[in-house]
């Protein structure tokens, strides 16, 4: 396979990122054992959700709503160095507040920056996985997630985690040590997470991992979705 090319043409039409995943993906060890709808799957997965496509920019964010956003936190956050340095990042408010666009936002300067990044929602990941396991891809998968360098899990919580579920969570957080960052976002506080992973030994072990590694951002206040229905800001 002529790699080269391939890369130089991504990188033309600004998919930087996804040309680093090719590289990646090339260079790993399993790479011959891939069909081509793994390759294929696994690279559209470093572009994200279709949300985090949208244009949600975090020079955009406003930070005249009152919902507790530190400006100076937030920025610092946008250089990225926290994604180098291999830290994660925890996102609590009430729904509403606008978690996931600040999340995305995130997500796209991560892009801009160079670094592989996905968004999946709490749910749809956790599907992803029970129908990987069924199809014996499991340990494919959990090896494409280690690759990502920024993982954004949206809307966790605050469903209580299954036995399968407890367990991927921990292998997911585990192989993220040293080589990737984490992004949650939750409504459920995190004093509360214990209780939604639902096992004492698990979720001190997962805790432990992200929470003593992780920034904090604590968001209040009312629902801004009635500001963006109206039309007074196309930001949050």
């Amino acid at each position: 396979m002529l790699i080269h090319p391939t890369v130089e043409r991504l990188r033309a039409l600004g998919l930087a990122a996804m040309a680093d995943a090719f590289i990646e993906l090339h260079n790993a060890p399993d790479a011959d054992e891939l069909s081509r709808e793994d390759w294929l799957g696994l690279l559209v997965d470093v572009l994200g959700d279709s949300r985090l496509a949208q244009p949600r920019f975090a020079q955009d964010v406003d930070f005249r709503a009152h919902r507790g956003l530190d400006r100076a936190l937030f920025q610092k956050l946008a250089t990225c160095q926290w994604i180098r340095e291999h830290h994660h990042l925890v996102m609590v408010g009430p729904t509403g507040i606008g978690k996931s666009w600040l999340a995305c936002a995130l997500g796209h300067k991560a892009c801009r920056e160079g670094f592989s990044v996905l968004y999946k929602r709490a749910s749809r990941l956790f599907t992803d996985l029970v129908q990987a396991r069924g199809e014996g891809r499991l340990a494919r998968m959990m090896s494409a997630l280690e690759r990502i360098r920024l993982l954004i899990i949206d809307d966790w919580g605050p469903e209580p985690l299954n036995a399968d579920q407890r367990r991927d969570l921990l292998e997911i957080v585990d192989d993220r040590y040293d080589r990737g960052s984490l992004l949650i976002t939750s409504q459920i506080p995190v004093n509360r997470w214990h209780e939604v992973i639902g096992d004492p030994t698990l979720g001190d072990a997962i805790l432990d991992r992200i929470i003593h590694r992780a920034h904090r951002i604590d968001l209040k206040g009312p629902s801004l979705r009635r500001h963006l229905v109206g039309g007074e800001s196309s930001a949050a």
